[in-house]
């Protein structure tokens, strides 16, 4: 089976004119890392279907038809917020906080325990950057989380909310992740990187971390033993050298710890922000970030679609054009995305509905854990659980 993808990549190549693109798929094909000069290339000269099928070939190579998924749900403590990022339809200014939410530590249990009857394995911990939802605030909230679902998996807080954290305590990154990991923090989101070129990042988001911040904040993680998640938010602004320049930034970081397990592009909606006259991707260029991004991260071994800012019809197309993993069985608390019109408003789908998704594309279901151990593999058995 591999020597015919390999051949039929070969036949690609043998009919590709363009002679850089032909020894970027050869390169590809090869196993050998392609330079950002030549992901630029991709990204101004690339058809569609020729970055895909490096894309597919890459992903088939590493999981064929493999399709992860977990049973998470996710907590958002506030859309309160001290920054003010142009491009977010989430967050409410703290000195207008009356129209966002602050939810307290019972409320947040409240949720935790909701879930006690179903087969999640993870939380997921994200919102906006509160001045009252301090470091000690959050590490008793982990402890108790810890204390009630001891199997519960803890992947929370973006590297904006910890450079906030930290630098309000007065503490260092590798003593708050310390004390964070020791009341239960298992994970990072990969949440907050944006774009890292400054100049963009200077437009869109100024005054929250940094991009030397964010890789800071994740490489001390990663030497304490977490890993997280990478993300990346395109297509508004950024120019193709932008991107291809915060993969390359990404790329140097895992090989120098390897502490990140998936790469989730983001994508940019216009609605409800101060970034409105921007005119969103079309689904053709979504495509062709997903591909080149699989084909430029050699070193990261998944790329995730986020299904409920694509939707789903969307999702499903990313699996032939890199993407192995489509994140979880979310549920309707999660506001980030739906605020910015993301295509999924209640954005709920359940085992089976997940499952079905992924097996309509022709790929293989597999739930998977944080930490992308395999719990079921849906192809192989039944759902026993409609949740």
């Amino acid at each position: 089976m591999q020597e015919d993808k390999i051949k039929g990549i070969e036949a690609l190549l043998q009919h590709q004119k363009d002679e850089k693109l032909q020894k970027i798929g050869q390169k590809v094909l090869d196993k050998i890392r392609i330079t950002p000069e030549e992901g630029v290339y991709l990204f101004e000269k690339a058809s569609l279907g020729f970055v895909g099928a490096l894309a597919n070939f890459i992903r088939e190579a590493r999981h064929g038809n493999k399709t992860y998924f977990n049973r998470n749900f996710h907590i958002e403590p506030t859309n309160v917020c001290v920054f003010t990022c142009a491009f977010c339809s989430y967050s409410r200014l703290y000195k207008n906080r009356e129209e966002g939410w602050e939810l307290s530590e019972d409320e947040m249990m409240d949720i935790v325990k909701k879930y006690d009857n179903e087969p999640v394995t993870e939380v997921h911990i994200v919102g906006g950057v509160h001045p009252k939802l301090n470091l000690a605030f959050f590490i008793d909230l982990m402890k108790k989380i810890k204390a009630h679902r001891p199997d519960l998996h803890i992947k929370g807080y973006t590297a904006v909310e910890l450079d906030y954290m930290f630098r309000k305590a007065k503490v260092s990154v590798e003593e708050g992740l310390q004390l964070l990991k020791e009341a239960g923090l298992q994970s990072l989101p990969g949440g907050g990187a944006e774009i890292f070129a400054e100049d963009v990042r200077n437009k869109i988001c100024h005054d929250k971390v940094g991009s030397e911040g964010w890789l800071n904040i994740h490489r001390t993680a990663h030497k304490l033993g977490m890993h997280s998640n990478a993300t990346m938010l395109y297509g508004h602004i950024e120019s193709f050298a932008d991107r291809i320049d915060h993969m390359e930034r990404l790329r140097q970081l895992q090989d120098e710890t390897n502490g990140f397990f998936t790469f989730i592009p983001l994508k940019f909606r216009n609605k409800n922000n101060d970034m409105s006259d921007v005119k969103e991707s079309t689904t053709v260029e979504d495509l062709r970030l997903y591909a080149i991004s699989r084909i430029y991260l050699d070193n990261f071994p998944n790329v995730k679609a986020y299904w409920p800012m694509l939707g789903r019809e969307n999702a499903q197309l990313t699996l032939n054009f890199g993407v192995n993993d489509l994140d979880g069985t979310i549920d309707d608390t999660t506001k980030i995305y739906t605020m910015a019109g993301s295509e999924e408003q209640t954005p709920s789908m359940n085992t089976e509905q997940l499952v079905m998704l992924i097996h309509q594309a022709g790929r293989e279901a597999i739930e998977r854990d944080t930490n992308y151990n395999v719990v079921k593999n849906y192809s192989e058995e039944p759902i026993a659980e409609n949740v």
